[in-house]
């Protein structure tokens, strides 16, 4: 992979994160991005390079569930506030969920390849 190539897949993979990032996005929707999201992770699966970008996202995704837990926690219980907290958590934690276990694969490759 060039590197115009790997440029538009590392930007291609941030816009399909702030994609996720909208809470009313549908699931079929949902489903389609992460497909193209980890299709385009994938190309670039075995590059040390790629693991780094991937675990800085990780690591974002991380402290963004954080904050959102704690934002979520200051609304009232059954408000229609923390309803919609409630489901931009759970979105943000299926976004994390998977960018975890892309980590995982990606360190396994980087980890397997011959020195």
């Amino acid at each position: 992979m060039d590197r115009t190539d790997r440029y538009i897949a590392l930007a291609n993979i941030d816009h399909y994160l702030s994609l996720l990032n909208n809470a009313d996005l549908s699931e079929k929707n949902r489903d389609t991005i992460m497909k193209l999201l980890l299709a385009t992770e994938d190309m670039l699966s075995h590059d040390l390079e790629q693991l780094e970008f991937a675990e800085r996202r990780a690591a974002n995704g991380r402290n963004r569930v954080t904050y959102l837990t704690i934002l979520r926690n200051s609304f009232i219980a059954g408000s229609a506030d923390r309803e919609q907290a409630d489901k931009l958590l759970a979105n943000f934690e299926a976004i994390q969920r998977q960018l975890e276990a892309f980590c995982h694969t990606m360190r396994e490759k980087v980890n397997s390849r011959p020195i």
